[in-house]
Protein backbone atom coordinates (compact mmCIF):
# COMPACT_ATOMS: atom_id res chain seq x y z
CA UNK A 1 0.00 0.00 0.00
CA UNK A 2 1.23 3.48 -0.91
CA UNK A 3 0.70 6.03 1.85
CA UNK A 4 2.22 8.65 4.07
CA UNK A 5 2.51 8.42 7.82
CA UNK A 6 -0.54 9.29 9.88
CA UNK A 7 0.78 12.65 11.11
CA UNK A 8 2.58 15.45 9.28
CA UNK A 9 4.04 18.41 11.15
CA UNK A 10 4.65 21.59 9.19
CA UNK A 11 8.06 22.07 10.78
CA UNK A 12 9.28 18.69 9.55
CA UNK A 13 7.68 18.45 6.08
CA UNK A 14 10.26 19.69 3.57
CA UNK A 15 9.44 22.46 1.12
CA UNK A 16 10.16 21.47 -2.49
CA UNK A 17 10.96 24.02 -5.18
CA UNK A 18 8.27 23.70 -7.86
CA UNK A 19 9.79 26.53 -9.95
CA UNK A 20 8.44 29.91 -11.08
CA UNK A 21 8.23 31.29 -7.52
CA UNK A 22 6.30 28.33 -6.14
CA UNK A 23 7.20 25.89 -3.34
CA UNK A 24 5.16 22.93 -2.14
CA UNK A 25 4.81 20.71 0.91
CA UNK A 26 3.32 17.24 0.43
CA UNK A 27 1.21 16.26 3.42
CA UNK A 28 -0.91 13.12 3.94
CA UNK A 29 -1.71 10.76 1.10
CA UNK A 30 -2.64 7.28 0.06
CA UNK A 31 -3.46 5.88 -3.38
CA UNK A 32 -6.82 7.67 -3.41
CA UNK A 33 -6.15 11.12 -1.93
CA UNK A 34 -3.39 13.68 -1.35
CA UNK A 35 -3.09 17.05 0.45
CA UNK A 36 -0.50 19.59 -0.73
CA UNK A 37 0.35 23.17 0.33
CA UNK A 38 1.63 25.48 -2.38
CA UNK A 39 3.36 28.73 -1.36
CA UNK A 40 3.63 31.50 -3.98
CA UNK A 41 5.70 34.68 -4.05
CA UNK A 42 4.05 37.70 -5.68
CA UNK A 43 4.30 37.10 -9.42
CA UNK A 44 4.76 33.35 -8.95
CA UNK A 45 3.29 31.26 -11.74
CA UNK A 46 1.51 27.93 -11.63
CA UNK A 47 2.14 27.12 -15.31
CA UNK A 48 -0.80 26.00 -17.44
CA UNK A 49 -1.04 22.21 -17.24
CA UNK A 50 -3.45 19.31 -16.94
CA UNK A 51 -3.39 15.99 -15.11
CA UNK A 52 -5.68 12.96 -14.76
CA UNK A 53 -6.55 13.83 -11.14
CA UNK A 54 -9.57 15.64 -9.71
CA UNK A 55 -8.36 18.70 -7.78
CA UNK A 56 -10.03 20.93 -5.22
CA UNK A 57 -8.18 23.93 -3.83
CA UNK A 58 -8.72 26.34 -0.96
CA UNK A 59 -7.08 29.79 -0.99
CA UNK A 60 -5.48 30.09 2.46
CA UNK A 61 -3.99 33.52 1.71
CA UNK A 62 -3.12 35.86 -1.14
CA UNK A 63 -4.74 36.85 -4.43
CA UNK A 64 -4.50 34.73 -7.59
CA UNK A 65 -5.58 35.07 -11.20
CA UNK A 66 -6.81 31.51 -11.81
CA UNK A 67 -7.58 30.03 -15.22
CA UNK A 68 -9.55 26.80 -15.56
CA UNK A 69 -10.19 25.82 -19.16
CA UNK A 70 -11.12 29.05 -20.95
CA UNK A 71 -12.36 30.91 -17.85
CA UNK A 72 -10.20 33.22 -15.71
CA UNK A 73 -11.27 34.60 -12.32
CA UNK A 74 -9.56 36.49 -9.50
CA UNK A 75 -9.66 34.45 -6.30
CA UNK A 76 -8.74 35.50 -2.76
CA UNK A 77 -8.35 34.16 0.76
CA UNK A 78 -11.39 32.06 1.65
CA UNK A 79 -12.23 31.18 -1.98
CA UNK A 80 -11.80 27.81 -3.64
CA UNK A 81 -12.03 26.01 -6.97
CA UNK A 82 -12.47 22.59 -8.55
CA UNK A 83 -10.55 21.27 -11.58
CA UNK A 84 -11.98 18.21 -13.33
CA UNK A 85 -9.53 15.56 -14.58
CA UNK A 86 -7.78 16.50 -17.81
CA UNK A 87 -8.77 20.19 -17.81
CA UNK A 88 -5.97 22.69 -18.48
CA UNK A 89 -5.46 25.15 -15.62
CA UNK A 90 -2.90 27.49 -14.08
CA UNK A 91 -2.52 30.69 -12.08
CA UNK A 92 -0.55 33.86 -11.51
CA UNK A 93 -0.07 35.06 -7.94
CA UNK A 94 -0.99 38.76 -7.64
CA UNK A 95 -0.36 38.99 -3.85
CA UNK A 96 1.92 36.52 -2.02
CA UNK A 97 -0.16 33.59 -0.88
CA UNK A 98 -0.82 29.95 -0.12
CA UNK A 99 -3.05 27.37 -1.81
CA UNK A 100 -4.16 24.12 -0.17
CA UNK A 101 -4.68 21.42 -2.81
CA UNK A 102 -6.40 18.05 -2.54
CA UNK A 103 -5.95 15.53 -5.35
CA UNK A 104 -7.75 12.28 -6.11
CA UNK A 105 -6.15 9.93 -6.80
CA UNK A 106 -2.81 10.97 -5.30
CA UNK A 107 -0.12 12.69 -7.42
CA UNK A 108 2.41 9.91 -7.89
CA UNK A 109 4.76 12.45 -9.52
CA UNK A 110 4.93 14.36 -6.21
CA UNK A 111 6.19 11.35 -4.22
CA UNK A 112 8.45 9.47 -6.64
CA UNK A 113 10.70 7.12 -4.72
CA UNK A 114 9.02 7.69 -1.32
CA UNK A 115 7.83 4.09 -1.10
Amino acid sequence: MIRSGEFQFESSVPWEDAGNGVQRQVFGYDENLMLVKAKFVKGGIGAMHSHPHSQVTYVASGVFEMTIGSETKTIRQGDGYYVPPGVVHGCVCREEGMLIDAFSPFREDFVQGDW
